[in-house]
């Protein structure tokens, strides 16, 4: 067995803010794995929020010498490289077996899922700007976190009357703010809350009314965080870069719904090949988030299908 990473560089449509700043391109690492004539593709988006840079994660993925199994990945951090070196034995396993990721998974065939689209955090005339132009998609995706954002959740209401709306506060906000803006989040009909307090405060949502659901991202990793989201969250955000690839995205989805948790299903802004395999896992998923390739100008050669009924899966060329 062969493993291979490589730096690849992919532009974004347009200038990308959140809270913690502004991005005009999309870094990722592309994994390769060789192993009896058959090749193996995965992609991971290391992100400095959770302490990880190109070269670090590079060098996990380096550290690894195969043969390797799934299963034996988990002596690696949850995170990207984990995910990516995950994906790329799952699209291996699949071109070996002749069968696609969902019948190895023992699944039923995915179908496409409706995705969020997200608004870049911008001066509220501009994001009622991109509100209305995106205002046929039926869900967007609002970046916030700042002290001024009732007008920029006002300015994206009026600009896109009858999509529905979820907020993601990106750790930006306090639970006295969280509290202040509640009841406007219910009157503008927000579905849902990402995040709305940082993570090593969010013990502050315990007993707080929640009168919209609130979603954990920073605070949901894998398996082992779910025991701290009890009464303070309403869904889990699961994303493979944090769950460390498919297969532990698919534990935490049926441990979090056996829990009673709902779930989102979400990305780092990467290329079709990164949201491949959470396809898989967004069936069914209160909401999908895997809008990654339409922040991009560019993409994979074979990229995945966005239209009217949503992402769909991916085609074999692609992935799995």
């Amino acid at each position: 067995m062969q493993i291979s990473v490589t730096p690849d560089v992919f532009k974004l449509a347009q200038v990308f803010t959140i809270s913690r700043g502004s991005r005009t391109e999309a870094k990722v690492l592309t994994v390769k794995v060789e192993e009896d004539g058959f090749v193996g593709w995965g992609e991971c988006v290391p992100y400095a929020r959770y302490g990880e840079t190109l070269e670090n994660v590079t060098q996990l993925i380096e550290s690894v010498k195969g043969p390797v199994t799934r299963q034996g990945l988990y002596t690696l951090p949850a995170g990207a490289a984990r995910n990516a070196l995950d994906c790329a034995l799952w699209d291996l396993e699949c071109k070996k077996a002749g069968k696609r990721a969902w019948e190895l998974a023992g699944l039923p065939q995915p179908r496409p899922e409706i995705t969020a689209y997200t608004l870049s955090l911008a001066e509220p005339a501009e994001m009622q700007a991109q509100a209305a132009k995106n205002a046929h998609r039926p869900l967007l995706k609002i970046k916030l976190g700042t002290p001024d954002d009732m007008a920029r959740l006002e300015a994206v209401r009026a600009g896109a009357p009858k999509s529905t709306i979820i907020v993601d506060a990106n750790e930006g906000w306090s639970a006295e703010v969280y509290a202040d803006l509640a009841p406007h989040l219910v009157r503008l009909g927000v579905a849902l809350v990402e995040q709305p307090l940082p993570a090593g405060e969010d013990d502050a949502l315990l007993g707080m009314e929640r009168p919209v659901p609130v979603c954990a991202d920073e605070s949901a990793h894998d398996c082992s965080t779910l025991p701290k989201l009890k009464g303070k969250y309403d869904v889990v955000n699961i994303k493979l870069d944090k769950t460390g690839g498919l297969t532990e995205a698919l534990r935490l989805r049926e441990a979090a719904l056996a829990e009673g948790y709902k779930v989102m299903v979400g990305c780092m802004v990467g290329s079709s090949l990164a949201m491949a395999p959470a396809t898989l896992v967004a069936q069914g998923a209160m909401v999908t988030d895997l809008d990654g390739p339409l922040l991009l100008a560019e993409d994979r050669d074979t990229p995945l299908t966005f239209d009217e009924d949503g992402v769909h899966p991916p085609s074999a060329a692609l992935w799995g």
